[in-house]
């Protein structure tokens, strides 16, 4: 079973000693842990020999007026305790896509959290991501940031508008990837009769960002395009059932070969995003004369899975193509992400 679980407070250990800092932190965290474990709330954690990561997310429509300035009334998500112990594996960015995950869930206009200005490392995930300094909240504990992603409203930059996507005036494509890299790549597509023990507390799992190597030319890949993740066939049965569309990915950027300056320079790039090892990748870097990496942001997982069958007599796809990478055309592309279950929020035109 995955080591990341959305559990009831009662089930979560208050003595274990991650929770020491928040302790620290918030004088009242103790009692107000211990009330939460009386009700049915829940909270995300991943444990690894003791607590490694804790998130607890609450949905709140009223003013908020502890903070300066004011929030006016609307459905928002509120990041009410977020910690993780870091330690090189971007288990940051696995928590933050779960919160906006539950955010386009639950059709909220905004997310806010308030963090001590000594958390900076924190402060400047959530601002790469979109988050922006609203204001302060005074309390016994200290001043803190108050910071807002707005959901409501685009921002030039992908990254910025994560995970919201942009459809209008980019190419869409399908894109290949095999059963034994695919669900390590993208940990929330996941297919149902898959084991949580290939999901491991690793970089190329937990980041928002992927690294796909390839020598396919993808040359005409430009950032902001879409890409429809297809797992392939895994030989228990016929592809027609098996092979399944499971995830949107936004192009960041396309490079060659000949943009890295060395192996080491490749290496550089590559290792903390991608499924291959750095003895895998500089086999790829040493055998291939044409050789492209696609950098991506890992946006959304279908919550249908469309098989391969399906996607040719309902969708239209050719079924006399190899399907590895080719473009999809706009109707195409609208009838998968519909089909599919991804969010409407998920779309900002």
């Amino acid at each position: 079973m995955e080591n990341l679980v959305y559990t009831e407070f009662k089930n979560i250990d208050l003595s274990d000693p991650f929770f020491d800092s928040l302790k620290e932190d918030y004088k009242e965290f103790g009692k107000w842990f211990e009330k939460k474990a009386l009700t049915s709330d829940k909270a995300y954690i991943l444990s690894d020999e003791g607590i490694q990561a804790f998130l607890y997310l609450k949905l709140e429509k009223e003013a908020i007026t502890d903070v300066n300035p004011n929030l006016e009334p609307a459905l928002r998500l509120k990041v009410g305790t977020f910690k993780v112990n870091p330690h090189g594996t971007r288990l940051g960015e696995r928590f933050i896509k779960r919160i906006f995950d539950h955010a386009i869930k639950s059709g909220v206009s905004a997310i806010y959290v308030t963090a001590f200005e000594k958390h900076k490392q924190l402060i400047n995930l959530l601002m790469a991501y979109g988050f922006e300094r609203h204001g302060t909240k005074a309390s016994e504990n200290g001043q803190e940031t108050v910071l807002l992603k707005n959901l409501e409203r685009s921002s030039t930059g992908i990254l910025m508008n994560y995970p919201r996507f942009s459809t209008k005036n980019h190419k869409k494509f399908l894109l290949a990837i095999y059963p034994e890299y695919h669900t390590r790549l993208f940990p929330d597509s996941i297919l149902n009769n898959e084991s949580f023990d290939i999901i491991q507390d690793v970089s190329h799992t937990n980041s928002i960002h992927k690294i796909y190597v390839t020598s396919m030319d993808v040359s005409g890949l430009n950032p902001g395009d879409l890409l429809v993740i297809y797992r392939t066939g895994d030989g228990q049965a016929p592809a027609h059932y098996r092979a399944v569309v499971t995830s949107v990915c936004v192009v960041e950027e396309v490079k060659s070969k000949n943009d890295f300056s060395s192996l080491a320079d490749f290496l550089r790039y590559c290792e903390t995003y991608s499924v291959f090892s750095a003895d895998e990748l500089a086999e790829w870097y040493r055998d291939k004369k044409r050789l492209y990496v696609i950098k991506m942001l890992y946006n959304a997982a279908f919550g249908r899975r469309l098989t391969r069958g399906n996607l040719i007599e309902n969708i239209g796809l050719n079924p006399n193509l190899r399907w590895n990478y080719f473009q999809l055309p706009d109707s195409q592309f609208d009838a998968i992400i519909q089909q599919g279950g991804i969010h409407e929020n998920l779309i900002i035109d």
